[in-house]
């Protein structure tokens, strides 16, 4: 499945049916630390639970986490390309990635686009050592 760089969260919920009409709630944490704005318009898309899987499956492989705690956008280990879009205040590069996740990326500057290696991830930001400059 294909994943749209707009991608601003993504979370589990439920579907709750409230007099006439059909109610998706978004996890609180997704408003703070996203770029989600309470009274705007967003378009939402629905995506099954693997067939077969029962709501309180707990044979899945997936970790398990609640709907208000999104998880980091990247593993330890993964390589991307990224866009330093700032530097930080001890002179790291910065690049941002889905719901505007914080990669600090050290010796990039702004403006460059660079191969990198996730060295590290913690629940707000990651690390990740550049393996290869591009232009």
């Amino acid at each position: 499945m294909e994943i749209s760089e707009k991608l601003l969260c993504l979370f589990s919920t439920e579907v709750s049916a409230e007099e006439d009409r059909y109610v998706i709630e978004v996890p609180h944490q997704e408003v703070e630390t996203g770029d989600i704005d309470p009274g705007e318009v967003y378009r939402v898309a629905l995506i099954s639970r693997e067939e077969g899987a029962a709501a309180d499956d707990s044979t899945s492989t997936k970790p398990q986490s609640t709907p208000s705690e999104p998880q980091p956008p990247v593993d330890v280990g993964e390589t991307r390309y990224v866009e330093i879009e700032d530097i930080g205040k001890q002179g790291d590069g910065i690049a941002r990635v889905e719901r505007g996740y914080v990669i600090i990326v050290p010796g990039a500057d702004v403006g460059e686009r660079v191969k990198i290696e996730v060295t590290e991830v913690k629940s707000n930001f990651a690390v990740g050592e550049i393996i290869e400059d591009t232009f």
